[in-house]
């Protein structure tokens, strides 16, 4: 080892991932000073996200740390395990003594938070190919202190924002050339859903969001698909959810609140002997959630996204998995209880109801 040069060791080292990088800078010490290049993190980053091959988004990342660490922050994903503190009494059961403060969020915080300050970099594989990359610039829709945008349910759409004028006229589609398995007809995909299993198996989602002003970083994405629906709202529509559970300490009542990323397919063909099956992306969009199903407004989610961007984050899946998961158990159960309370409600209005009309026949007659 001694006897080899620095070049060689920087072109062994170029070649490999950013776990594999990582861990061989932990090896020696002239390892952990070639692994510190920009470039080695820099070829990292492109090849895991072909966006910041752009030269806008170099700028920003360059403007945020570098490379080096907007890896760091954005190849880890996020973990928040706080769903557990979640109390039914402290939200649900009594929402029309909240606050407008608690509603609408805090004006004072809000006022540091600008949209034009947050980036949506986001990349789509499938089967380790890449089939969408785009950048949005700020957040739609978002202008001016006294925007309807900060009443309204948060929501961005990014196939009608991040479009540039060298991929505007382009659609983006998946065929049997990209690994789809061929249909004859979606009777048959109805059936057996091989269609189905191969695009929530082989699609990957990372949305990572950025903050100019804090300089701060973190993916929203789950990478892998949480679920979803086939065939639906139309017989060939594929709906693939992704997400993340973000925190929303002392901005909702709640505590937390659910990231999530929509992704939807349509079959655009596939009758007919020879026909090639063609999927079309036609949604690519994100919105945040409460416990109770309800979108978050505008002014909370901004507040909830910079917030976001500082939570922990953890490179082990299955953590992520759990945490998803986690959520989602609490959100059913908080639900099932809402209806318990609601049919006990409902049955003491009825029993009220039949005695109060007792009591007036028994004085009537």
């Amino acid at each position: 080892m001694a006897s080899l040069s620095t070049d060689v060791f920087y072109d062994i080292l170029r070649r490999l991932d950013g776990p594999s990088l990582a861990a061989a800078a932990c090896a020696c010490a002239t390892f952990c000073s070639i692994s510190r290049e920009e470039r080695l993190w820099e070829n990292v980053c492109s090849s895991m996200w072909p966006s910041t091959n752009r030269e806008d988004v170099k700028s920003l990342i360059s403007l945020i740390g570098g490379f080096r660490k907007f890896y760091a922050d954005c190849f880890p994903l996020i973990v928040n395990k706080e769903v557990t503190e979640y109390q039914w009494n402290g939200y649900l059961e009594n929402p029309e003594e909240w606050t407008e403060a608690e509603y609408y969020g805090d004006t004072v915080e809000l006022e540091s938070i600008s949209p034009l300050d947050f980036v949506s970099i986001v990349d789509i594989r499938y089967k380790d190919k890449t089939i969408c990359s785009k950048v949005l610039w700020g957040i739609p829709n978002a202008n001016g202190s006294n925007s309807w945008f900060h009443n309204c349910p948060f929501r961005i759409d990014l196939l009608n924002y991040a479009a540039r004028d060298d991929d505007s006229e382009s659609e983006v589609t998946l065929t049997v050339s990209d690994g789809l398995p061929p249909i004859t007809s979606m009777e048959k995909e109805r059936k057996d859903g091989k269609l189905w299993k191969e695009l929530r198996d082989g699609l990957r989602l990372s949305w990572i969001v950025v903050n100019r002003k804090v300089k701060q970083a973190a993916n929203l994405a789950s990478w892998s698909p949480l679920g979803g629906q086939r065939h639906w709202p139309t017989d060939k529509d594929f709906v693939i959810r992704f997400g993340s559970v973000l925190p929303a300490k002392d901005i909702l009542p709640c505590q937390v609140v659910e990231c999530i990323l929509i992704m939807k397919f349509r079959v655009v063909n596939t009758e007919g002997e020879g026909v090639e099956t063609t999927l079309k992306l036609t949604e690519l969009s994100m919105q945040l959630e409460d416990m109770e199903g309800a979108h978050v407004n505008g002014r909370n989610s901004l507040l909830i996204l910079k917030e976001a961007l500082s939570c922990r984050r953890s490179k082990n899946y299955s953590e992520v998995l759990e945490s998803c998961h986690l959520y989602s158990k609490v959100q059913s159960e908080l639900k099932e209880e809402k209806m318990r309370n609601e049919s006990r409600i409902d049955r003491l209005c009825i029993l009220s109801g039949i005695a109060a009309f007792v009591t007036f026949w028994y004085y009537i007659l």
